[in-house]
This record gives C-alpha cells, structure tokens and sequence, in this order.
C-alpha cells in the first residue's frame, strides 16, 4: 500500500526525503511478538519503524524511519527484521538503503531474542559492503550497539542539535562528563570521531542525502549515476592558482557547474575529500589543504603542508567506496612530508602504509594532478605513478623531488657559504626537484597550465574509462 505521511516525525522524515508521493510501505501491520513483561498490552504499531521503498529523482532507495513514540523507538526482534527485510530487498533490487535512526536502544523486555535480530541485521549490512551505498541519518539517540550500525554504512549525517551517537555516553567516560565535553554531540563525532560526512537541521541533511543519492552509484554493477553535462568541456579555470591552497574551493572550481559533495567536511580539514562530475560522470576527489578560507576569503584554519594520521584514515576511507562502486579518483597533491609529533608518531607508519595500499590497491581510472610540492614518501602515498596512477599531470609551479631544494642544498653542502647553497640549491632544484625534471624521466606524463587543469581532467578520464586492470589472485590483502 502506498504510505501516506501523517505528521509523525518518522514518517514525516520519509516523505521530504523521498519524491512527493514515491514512497510505498513494506511491513507496516507487522507488531511485537513477545508476550514477557506485560508486552502483550502494549501497542506497538509496525514495531517502531517504517520500511518501505520509493525513489529519489527517480533513483529506487529503500528506507527505514525510527518510530520514537513507539516504545521510544527501541529495537525489538521484529523491528530489526524489517530492517533486515529492507537490506535482502535492496541487495536483490541493487539499490541503496538509507536509515533515518532515532532510537533508545536494544528492547530490554526481549532481551536474547532482540539481540539475536539484531546481530542478524550487523550482519545484512556486513553482506551488503561494497555492493549497494548504505547511508544513515540520526535524528535523536544512536547509542550502545546501535552506534555500530552507522559505522557499518558508508556515510553518516546528523542533525546537529538533537542527534547524539555514542557507544559510551559521555557521563560514563572516566573523568569526564556531559559538561566538560559532549563526546555524543554531532560537532564531537563530525570533528573528532570522523563518523559523520555532514551536520546541519533535519531538512539539510535530508537534502544532503537526496544529493548523495543523485551522485553515487546505485549499487557496484549498474552504474546509472551519470547526467547529461551543461558545463563547458573546454572551460578554463582562470582562478584555480589562487586556491591552491584551499582545494576545497579548487575542486569546485573544476567541478561541473561549480558542484562539489564535500564528504567528512569537519573531520581533519588538511585532506578534502568528495565527489565532483567531469562532462557529467561521478568522479571521487582526494586532495591535500594547506588553509581553509570562509566565504568572506578569510583564513579560518591552516595547516603545515604534511600527512596526518587523520588525513589519512579519511582519505583512505574514501578511495576505498570509490574503488568498490568503480568510481574514478584523481588527486591534487601539495604535500611536504609527514606530520611530526609524539602523537601522531603512534599511528603514522600504519596509517601512511594503509594509505599507500589503498591507492595500489584501487582498480578504478586514477589521476594526480600534482599542484604544488610532492617531496618524499609523502609523495608517493599520495598516488603516484609508482604505486599505480595512471595518469600524472604537474602544474609549472610544482616541485618533486626528496625534499625541499634549499633543505637538500644545507645538506649535501654542509658548512658552504650563502652564495654557494643558494647556487646549489636552484641547481638541485631545476636538476632534480622541478616537473621538467620529473617529466624527462616518466614520473609526470605533462606539464600543464593551471587554467587547464578541467580540460586534461575530462580527457583523462574518458580515455580511461574502458580501463581494466586486475590484481594478484588472493582471498584478500592484509594490510
């Protein structure tokens, strides 16, 4: 039967996220079969949550919607089977599924039986990685085990006043409480956890998710995510230079229309990730920052150039749902070095070695548009052409090499003079570190201008767009 919406906040959130009258309800006599507790007198209509399908500009989703005011919305056996149901549909159909959580948590009246389910559905979403997007918004409590399930998607957003994620919540956290620091708050698990790829009201980021749907790949096979291109194939991007340092405005700038999805905006703002199209085709972007200008072209935030063991995580993330939906990637790099403090320390080999496989590891058409420095092993994790790019471009400006030329110079020239370390310095330089010198040996395949920086982008990209490529038989890598 088709659902018609009646003001409750979870039907309610279907029918704006959804197309005006798409949404048709799967489930909905289904109610609590546990008799424990006085259960038996209690209501529980569709047994706390909504499923059902519909479309997003004419894309099939299906969908589940919390129920807060049936028993606070907590997960019973049969609530977390219709979710399952959603996930054997969508894996079947090849279509996304997007859950709107607003829940207290596991139904203590059904104890095994609702973990039992529960575990089921941990499951399904295990099962469906990599072959269909799974996406999740949480409107009010997302606590305990519940938290697992927006780690098992691919994307998360949250509304920004109300929504609390957690595992522990924060008054349980030793030596902390709420007051100190809300470690269950949207800005918290945005900024710090790096769960969540967008905050904003409840009509944002449902927005937000009807974009996402648009951009993405319904599942790993079917690719339909394209759109006929408005934009010039051939339009020159005079202001690129200038945003080198905020990729986030250079990516826009190359983008289709100017558009660009930012995913896991908050989260360690020195890598920017999210999609773009090029002459209407979805393409993943990972690309270094150095500052972080508003809308008014002032510096809020600024980096030092290196690695992160944050940047990392996050771009690995990414490439990794890209390479599973055969999305492209292309990369700017201006990159320095690592990161260097105690901290960072703990988590860096491990982090720069899992960034590196990742890029290896990816099948998809991959480009490296290098747009200032690429010193170092930095350098190579960020998709070179020695672990696997196919394409390289440099801007002139660029300079690759070990290290800084001015830094090599004091070493290699120990206790020389000015003059002579400032000569050897721009001999090392125009020998060593500059994109001719790159380009003379393979390592760039050319040396473009900045404005042309779309142009070569979109040319790449359609010659690569056959490109096969297998990798070594194994169950799977390890690293």
């Amino acid at each position: 039967m088709s659902y018609n919406a009646t003001g409750n906040s979870a039907s309610t959130r279907i029918a704006t996220m959804l197309d005006a009258g798409s949404f048709v309800e799967i489930g909905g006599a289904v109610t609590a079969r546990s008799t424990d507790f006085n259960m038996q007198a209690k209501d529980t209509p569709a047994d706390g949550v909504i499923t059902g399908y519909g479309v997003i500009e004419g894309n099939l989703v299906y969908v589940y919607s919390q129920d807060a005011t049936v028993l606070n919305g907590s997960i019973g056996e049969m609530h977390a089977k219709k979710i399952s149901n959603m996930y054997d549909m969508a894996m079947k159909m090849g279509a996304p599924v997007i859950g709107l959580i607003d829940c207290a948590g596991l139904r203590l009246q059904e104890a095994t039986d609702a973990l039992e389910a529960f575990g089921g559905l941990y499951f399904k979403q295990s099962m469906a990685s990599g072959v269909i997007p799974q996406i999740t918004a949480i409107f009010g409590m997302c606590g305990g085990g519940l938290a697992v399930v927006p780690g098992l998607t691919d994307f998360t957003f949250m509304e920004e006043t109300k929504a609390k994620l957690f595992v522990n919540s924060p008054n349980a956290l030793a030596g902390n409480e709420v007051s100190k620091c809300d470690t269950s708050s949207a800005k918290y698990q945005s900024e710090e956890a790096g769960i969540v790829d967008g905050i904003g009201s409840e009509a944002e980021i449902l927005g937000q998710i009807r974009t996402l749907v648009c951009m993405i790949p319904s599942n790993n096979e079917d690719d339909a995510s394209y759109e006929e291109c408005t934009d010039d194939l051939n339009r020159a991007c005079d202001a690129i230079a200038n945003a080198a340092e905020d990729t986030a405005i250079a990516l826009a700038t190359i983008a289709d229309n100017h558009a660009f999805f930012e995913v896991k905006k908050e989260y360690a703002r020195d890598m920017v990730t999210g999609f773009i199209r090029l002459n209407g085709m979805t393409v993943g972007a990972v690309a270094n920052r150095s500052k972080v200008y508003d809308a008014d072209a002032q510096v809020i935030d600024e980096f030092d150039g290196t690695l992160t063991v944050r940047g990392c995580k996050k771009a690995i993330d990414f490439v990794n749902f890209c390479d599973a939906f055969s999305i492209p990637v292309f990369t700017l790099t201006n990159i320095k070095g690592f990161h260097a403090t105690k901290c960072s320390e703990n988590n860096m080999a491990r982090a720069v070695a899992r960034l590196t496989y990742t890029f290896a590891n990816a099948t998809v058409p991959k480009v490296n548009v290098i747009i200032g420095s690429a010193f170092g092993s930095a350098y190579v994790a960020m998709n070179s052409k020695s672990i696997g790019a196919d394409m390289v471009y440099a801007w002139p400006t660029a300079e690759i090499g070990m290290m800084d030329a001015k830094m090599a110079a004091k070493i290699m020239y120990e206790g020389s003079d000015a003059e002579t370390l400032k000569e050897k310095a721009a001999e090392y330089k125009d020998l060593q570190s500059s994109p001719m010198s790159a380009a003379r040996r393979g390592y760039v395949d050319a040396i473009i201008e900045p404005v042309d920086t779309r142009k070569y982008l979109i040319g790449a990209f359609e010659m690569l767009f056959t490109k096969r490529e297998d990798r070594p038989s194994k169950k799977h890598g390890t690293v």
